[in-house]
């Protein structure tokens, strides 16, 4: 089952408001918006995706907890983008400084794009439209991003203003500067 998108436009525009109150009233359902206004209804995923992506949200957890200098997100989590769009992540985090600078109500979505967001591809995953969504993070503000692609056995790594960088079947990732000595061993979620 892939991704069901919704073109309400222009008979309904929903609101930041009715969009927050959708979600909160089909909390069983994962729901987007693109910027463009269409609403996009993901589908669940299988354990095999659903395993790996606990693995890395877990990972990436962990190291946020020692490291103290931000929060991590897991996939439940909506980032209310600059162009207008409601994302959500595999995997994402946020530094404490932004947070406290911005003071967003922790029982809504939140208002920036994250500093580092992970996607996960999964093989019901169309490859263009996980890539437009990773280029959409890092055009909206996000300072590195990876899209994973278990079943190519490549990373794609993004950063603004660079080329998108791929690697083939690397066993570890950098978080580089945005997460300094957080490195993700891809050996489980890879393989």
């Amino acid at each position: 089952m892939t991704a069901l998108i919704l073109n309400l436009s222009p008979t309904i525009e929903l609101t930041d408001e009715q969009f927050f109150q959708l979600c909160q009233n089909n909390r069983d359902l994962r729901l987007e918006r693109t910027a463009e206004g269409e609403l996009i209804i993901m589908p669940p995923t299988g354990w095999g995706i659903g395993n790996r992506n606990s693995k890395l949200t877990q990972r990436l957890g962990n190291w946020t907890d020692a490291d103290g200098t931000g929060l991590a997100f897991d996939s439940s989590t909506s980032f209310k983008l600059p162009n207008g769009a409601n994302r959500s992540p595999d995997a994402s985090w946020v530094s404490q400084e932004r947070l406290e600078a911005l003071n967003p109500d922790p029982d809504r979505f939140l208002p920036i794009a994250p500093d580092f967001a992970v996607e996960l591809r999964s093989a019901l995953d169309r490859s263009k439209t996980v890539q437009q969504k990773m280029q959409e993070y890092i055009e909206n503000g996000v300072r590195l991003g990876w899209l994973i692609d278990r079943q190519n056995q490549k990373v794609q790594i993004y950063r603004p203003g660079k080329n998108v960088e791929v690697l083939q079947s690397p066993t570890s990732l950098s978080g580089e500067d945005v997460l300094p000595g957080f490195v993700l061993d891809l050996t489980q979620i890879l393989s």
